[in-house]
């Protein structure tokens, strides 16, 4: 494939006037509130700036005023597409620091939804992607796919978004009746509807043009900018937190972890198409080989993790989720930071749009898969 240069923007034979253009923070194809200011030579982007801070509600500062559990609750608002890893990896790092061991079968538990997560996740990434380069079908089949995994969602969280599934030491309650069959036959029905999407899509002569070549991040650009997720993997490196970090039972379960050539839009799209298929291999596998046992240890209502810091992360949809807990052996996290993969992909934008039509910006914006409660937590 022939990498699709940047226009240069030193053309001797034409001149035009630079515009500022404010691209949000309500702009139809953003996702979220996010503000570029794009200046343009006709529609050529010279130059952006990201305007954060319209979501910003100091979900860092407001662990240090809430208890342990009192905080994990408040978890799933801040990346809200994929609330179950946001819960995970801070049950995560209280766990570790208080030397709590997780009954095994919570964590096949907590594989399957997070895994269901994933789905539902990529399915709004995908959806709202190819909505932006203006085709609607698949966004319509996308969300009606995702209705199926948000009753299963609710079938064992009790919620269809806010999960609040997580606790230290393993997860709310065991699998209802019924989740089971109902998630098998979702799991024999959903690759079929993966290939639909790809039939439409993956081949289609506009989608290319819009997506082959652009937004390309070199593998050791992505990597220095400390990209993770699928806009890391679609580079062509093959990092990720489940096979790299081996948490949870996931060395104990056989799945691949796709990845791209050219880290353009179209390598990042298919990463994520991969990643459907995969996540089903998984689920059925921690269906098939779900152990007996509690869901839960038991834990005092009120945890005090001994004085200490720590890091934990998980692979979420966007890439690695990390919390960065400091206790002073107290009620209340003395100081957490979080780490979001969606931060990352913003900070890209002055050095990849440059160069590119302003009809790439949505293009290069969308692939990156952003969302912005999470960039402005």
């Amino acid at each position: 494939m022939t990498v699709r240069p940047r226009i240069k923007t030193d053309r001797p034979y034409f001149h035009l006037e630079e515009m500022v253009l404010n691209m949000g923070p309500q702009h139809p194809s953003m996702h979220g509130v996010l503000r570029l200011v794009l200046r343009l030579n006709g529609e050529l982007v010279i130059d952006v700036d990201p305007a954060l801070g319209y979501l910003h509600r100091g979900f860092e500062k407001l662990a240090e005023n809430r208890t342990y559990y009192q905080y994990l609750s408040m978890l799933s608002r801040c990346d809200y597409l994929s609330g179950i890893f946001m819960e995970w990896a801070y049950v995560r790092a209280v766990e570790d620091l208080m030397e709590i061991e997780v009954p095994e079968r919570a964590e096949y538990l907590r594989v399957i939804a997070g895994e269901l997560n994933r789905i539902a996740s990529h399915q709004i990434s995908i959806g709202d992607f190819l909505l932006n380069l203006g085709t609607w079908t698949p966004f319509f089949w996308t969300f009606r796919d995702r209705e199926d995994i948000l009753d299963l969602l609710e079938m064992l969280t009790g919620q269809r978004m806010m999960y609040n599934y997580m606790r230290v030491g393993g997860v709310k309650e065991d699998l209802p009746d019924g989740f089971e069959s109902a998630c098998r036959s979702f799991l024999r029905t959903f690759p079929k509807m993966v290939d639909q999407y790809e039939q439409l899509v993956t081949d289609n002569e506009i989608f290319l043009t819009r997506t082959l070549g652009i937004g390309v991040y070199e593998p050791d650009e992505a990597v220095d900018y400390g990209l993770t997720g699928p806009n890391l993997r679609g580079s062509g490196v093959a990092w990720d937190l489940r096979k790299a970090e081996g948490y949870s039972v996931y060395p104990k379960l056989d799945f691949e972890v796709p990845v791209g050539r050219h880290g353009d839009c179209y390598d990042r799209y298919k990463c994520r198409i991969e990643e459907f298929r995969q996540s089903v291999r998984i689920i059925e596998q921690a269906l098939d080989g779900l152990p007996g046992g509690p869901v839960n240890v038991k834990t005092p209502p009120m945890l005090r993790p001994p004085a200490g810091e720590i890091y934990r992360a998980v692979e979420s949809p966007r890439g690695e989720w990390g919390n960065y807990l400091v206790s002073n052996g107290g009620l209340r996290p003395y100081r957490l930071k979080l780490r979001d993969p969606s931060y990352v992909a913003i900070s890209t934008l002055p050095r990849i749009l440059p160069g590119n039509n302003i009809a790439d910006v949505i293009a290069i914006a969308g692939s990156l898969d952003p969302i912005m409660g999470a960039v402005d937590r």
